[in-house]
């Protein structure tokens, strides 16, 4: 299970900026525009860490970690414009568990948040990613991200490019793909194979009619491009 990160921002575009990223890297996020949602959300999805941002309506964000603190161990990193080294002091004395000030790069920040799930003794599992080319492959949570933007895939289309992705460069027949990707109903047709692959294509590939990631073995099957 990927640890799950509450991020708590009014601002739609910050959220917008962060989501994406974090979960290409394996987190499981939940969002909140206001203390009262936050602690709403909190209460129901117990994350393993909130980014708060200072600056709330409702409620600000030191009276949001104030409460997240009756709530069980839960990491909590500060966001905040704020440069005061006071204001830094009167964040971590209230439960804050680091903090971090904008603007900041979204690498500084896992960085950060690992670090704190770290310093908490929470584990944090191992999230199968492969990363082929500028795709990246979360088999836990059959998610594919392209450039930052997530392909919808259907869970057979998912199955199949996890199967040969694993694999770079090695050809499988249609009945292999068959066993490894579809369903038992579907072994008499082959074929099959063919018509989720062209739909494959067209969602991941830059020009589907020259593939760089799916390419075609011809009288074989199918092969992961090796430089895809």
């Amino acid at each position: 299970m990927a640890h799950k990160l509450l991020i708590v921002d009014d601002e739609e575009k910050v959220l917008a900026f962060m989501t994406p990223f974090l979960q290409q890297e394996g987190f499981d996020i939940r969002t909140a525009r206001t203390g009262t949602e936050a602690i709403t959300i909190a209460k129901e999805f117990r994350p393993s860490l909130v980014i708060l941002d200072w600056m709330l309506p409702e409620k600000n964000g030191i009276e949001v970690c104030r409460e997240l603190q009756h709530m069980g161990r839960m990491g909590i990193i500060m966001v905040t414009a704020r440069t005061e080294e006071t204001d830094k002091i009167i964040g971590l004395e209230v439960g804050a568990d680091d903090y971090i000030t904008k603007p900041f790069s979204l690498r500084e920040l896992v960085a950060r948040i690992r670090s704190v799930l770290r310093r908490i003794n929470v584990h944090e599992p191992e999230t199968q990613k492969l990363v082929r080319g500028e795709l990246n492959i979360l088999e836990a949570h059959c998610q594919v991200w392209k450039q930052g933007i997530e392909i919808q895939l259907t869970p057979t289309e998912f199955k199949l490019l996890l199967a040969l992705a694993a694999r770079p460069g090695i050809v499988y027949s249609r009945l292999q793909l068959l066993q490894l990707a579809l369903e038992d109903d579907f072994l008499n047709d082959e074929r099959t194979v063919d018509a989720h692959i062209s739909r494959l294509r067209k969602k991941i590939e830059d020009d589907p009619s020259t593939p760089a990631y799916i390419q075609t073995a011809y009288g074989f099957g199918y092969r992961f491009g090796a430089q895809g």
